[in-house]
């Protein structure tokens, strides 16, 4: 940062004022820490941001490879940029657990999963387990699949069931392709989890699907949007 003079520089503004004075230009400067030979590195930020249309909500989606495709990003800084991101979900989702909500809705639960799923690109199954109350007590992602399929281990979800000795569980996917409504893969999944888990006396509350603002429940058998 030092082509850049010391009151415009990021490090020093948040030194001085805390990383909430910082635009999200001067935040993503930080983690990238060094501009090229034609921008320094706030211009190379602010290329980051166009290329996001100006919204995080979007940078937050972008893949590493796709990061590298802006002008002065390599794969260093393209993959400091999506840590940031996976550790800003990932202190979302410890929040939600530490607080023990419960989840008596699929809009609950849709809420609660939201700031995990509402801007990959990909799919990623998660499972939510919870108490006698409905109260959730952990939650974990099993798997991530591709654009449009990922896959179920019936044996890993009742494994990891019985070790938190949770009580029922939730099965919580999404559908990057915007469309709520359940594939017969879904469905069938859905049933032989359910099976499963009933066959060691836990309960499959619900299986809800996240497809951006609206969502589908097994459990009511119907798509709700905000």
């Amino acid at each position: 940062m030092k082509e850049l003079c010391e009151d415009d520089r990021p490090r020093e503004k948040m030194l001085r004022s805390g990383s909430v004075s910082l635009s999200n230009a001067e935040l993503l400067a930080v983690l990238l820490r060094t501009g090229t030979g034609k921008m320094n590195v706030l211009e190379v930020a602010r290329e980051i941001l166009r290329e996001a249309d100006g919204r995080l909500t979007e940078l937050a989606g972008m893949s590493v490879e796709r990061l590298c495709h802006v002008d002065g990003i390599g794969p260093g800084k393209a993959m400091a940029v999506a840590a940031a991101f996976e550790l800003g979900r990932r202190v979302a989702a410890e929040d939600g657990v530490e607080r023990m909500p419960q989840m008596d809705s699929p809009r609950r639960v849709y809420m609660n999963m939201l700031p995990q799923l509402r801007d990959i690109r990909h799919e990623e199954c998660w499972v939510l387990f919870l108490n006698h109350a409905n109260r959730l007590i952990g939650k974990e992602m099993i798997s991530r699949g591709g654009m449009d399929s990922t896959s179920v281990d019936k044996r890993v979800i009742l494994r990891r069931a019985l070790d938190r000795k949770a009580s029922g569980v939730i099965l919580v996917h999404n559908h990057p392709s915007g469309s709520p409504c359940p594939s017969m893969e879904d469905i069938r999944q859905t049933k032989e989890l359910g099976r499963a888990l009933s066959s060691c006396d836990l309960h499959l509350v619900d299986h809800v699907i996240v497809a951006g603002k609206s969502f589908y429940s097994f459990s009511d058998e119907r798509v709700e949007e905000n």
